[in-house]
């Protein structure tokens, strides 16, 4: 087929889906025990240089947990991908984690505006970009999980997207449409937070899945975050319910509240009041840089682990009211 044309952004990841098969062929596929601390998971499993991807959707069910120990362990020069990132890319640009990425929707926090520190970053010159749509990024993982080097879409045409991207547009030999072929992305390292899972990492999401199924199929290695560890008796009585199967996971981390101060659909509303803190820093932070890094040295390098650092903005307190409030806002009577 003929290119017609194509972006100019750079492809950050090898697509060649027989490479990631390699990769994948030498992946354990046994029902063993894999639970461990997050810190001995992003210890043995997220390296410098390797490509990241995060999952949840916006502001909700993010591995906040798991982002706070990769900036906490100094982890550098990763690539990243931007689908949908709020708050995990808030805290991987405090500690500027990655130099390069994949973006669709960053920076923004939703509703509650800009991230002034990842605008900083972002503006810098230390990162390098290559642009996408959140469907189009969507669409990569889906072609990764399905172990082929693209999918054809109708994204993008037509768009300075398309033009800063990394995509093809070919006519397509039945019909003579135009369409814009994305290359599959395959992450080195991929984290993902779930409402419940097995030691074995069968997992349950409740609500919105966004591409985290395709993203634990598509990514060389998995840590699982979970709120709660069930029994696997519980999770063989629901088959249906397991959105992630063992197979795709290497390591399984129990870690309550692991999404705080986020949104965990169901169990716990965001600590908005904590957000609105963070945006604050961060503005002062561009005149005053010593008023950031006292605020990451004291929420982030100091804490031990996810505990300590809800222990220091309100404890259990604060997530019994943040759970109560998830509950009435979803109809609790």
């Amino acid at each position: 087929m003929e290119v017609i044309e194509q972006g100019v952004g750079e492809l950050f990841m090898d697509p060649d889906a027989d490479k990631a098969r390699a990769a994948f062929r030498q992946r354990s596929r046994a029902m063993k025990n894999k639970v461990m601390s997050i810190k001995e998971a992003v210890e043995k499993y997220v390296h410098d240089g390797e490509y990241l991807a995060i999952g949840g959707f916006g502001c909700n069910r993010i591995p906040a947990a798991a982002c706070h120990e990769i900036v906490r362990q100094g982890k550098k020069n990763m690539g990243f991908a931007g689908n949908t990132s709020t708050i995990d890319f808030e805290i991987l640009c405090a500690g500027e984690v990655f130099d390069r990425c994949d973006i669709a929707y960053v920076i923004a926090l939703e509703a509650r505006g800009l991230s002034p520190m990842a605008r900083r970053y972002m503006e810098s010159g230390k990162v390098k970009i290559c642009e996408w749509t959140n469907y189009s990024l969507a669409v990569r993982f889906k072609a990764a999980s399905a172990g082929v080097s693209f999918y054809p879409a109708r994204d993008m045409m037509g768009t300075d997207s398309f033009k800063y991207s990394a995509a093809k547009m070919i006519q397509c030999p039945f019909s003579g449409t135009n369409y814009v072929l994305l290359p599959a992305l395959y992450p080195d390292i991929a984290i993902l937070h779930v409402h419940e899972a097995d030691v074995y990492g069968n997992c349950r999401i409740r609500g919105i899945t966004m591409s985290d199924y395709d993203i634990a199929r598509a990514s060389k290695k998995v840590i699982i975050t979970c709120e709660r560890l069930i029994s696997t008796d519980e999770i063989r009585n629901s088959p249906n319910e397991t959105i992630i199967p063992f197979w795709c996971v290497d390591a399984v981390c129990e870690i309550p509240f692991g999404c705080y101060p986020a949104n965990m659909a169901g169990e716990y509303y965001s600590d908005e009041l904590h957000i609105k803190e963070w945006l604050k820093v961060e503005k002062d932070g561009g005149k005053n840089p010593e008023v950031l890094k006292k605020f990451l040295d004291e929420q982030i390098f100091s804490c031990a682990d996810h505990f300590e650092y809800i222990q220091k903005n309100g404890g259990m307190a604060k997530m019994q009211a943040l759970r109560q409030k998830e509950l009435l806002l979803n109809g609790a009577k």
